[in-house]
């Protein structure tokens, strides 16, 4: 069931830019200005997403670490770990008609009325970006950027969601800490 699931993963960028909600977390303890070197972890370069939408994700954490003045290295302070999660999402809307009529002894009141239900189902997926400190192998630093997944956009568009998607996430590093 996973190899299913993940093929669908990669769509989760593939979404308008609008619909994605980012959020972190981070270790308070943590020296954030120590960090300057990295490297992708093993599960991180097998992501189970296919080849094309793999190297787009990871070329764009990559291209967000250097901006945020990361180098990649082989002897790094920091390992980052990329993990995609979907689930499918169902909604119910109700809706009611009808209500008043005339009613018994000319009096006005309740009348007959009709509910319909409406299901509207979709998938959301979420991109998990994991920095772990590479002398502690503690987590430091998380990012999560949530989307609904669109199924049927060009590849052109898909590169520049996950490049979006991947900014966003990134706007939460270096973590202010108080």
């Amino acid at each position: 069931m996973k190899k299913l699931l993940f093929p669908v993963l990669f769509m989760l960028i593939a979404t308008s830019c609008a619909t994605i909600k980012v959020s972190s977390d981070f270790d308070k303890t943590a020296s954030f200005s120590a960090y300057k070197t990295f490297t992708f972890t093993p599960d991180a370069l097998n992501l189970a997403v296919d080849d094309l939408n793999k190297t787009r994700i990871i070329t764009a954490v990559e291209n967000e670490l250097k901006l945020k003045g990361f180098t990649k290295a082989d002897n790094p302070d920091v390992l980052i770990d990329l993990k995609l999660v979907a689930k499918t999402i169902q909604t119910a809307t109700a809706n009611t008609s009808g209500g008043y009529g005339y009613g018994y002894r000319y009096r006005w009141g309740g009348g007959f009325t009709t509910t319909t239900i409406d299901y509207d189902s979709y998938n959301e997926g979420t991109l998990f970006v994991d920095m772990i400190d590479a002398k502690k192998l503690q987590l430091v630093w998380q990012g999560r950027g949530v989307g609904t997944i669109a199924e049927n956009i060009s590849a052109e568009k898909r590169e520049e969601n996950i490049k979006y998607a991947v900014k966003m996430i990134f706007e939460k590093y270096p973590p202010a800490v108080k």
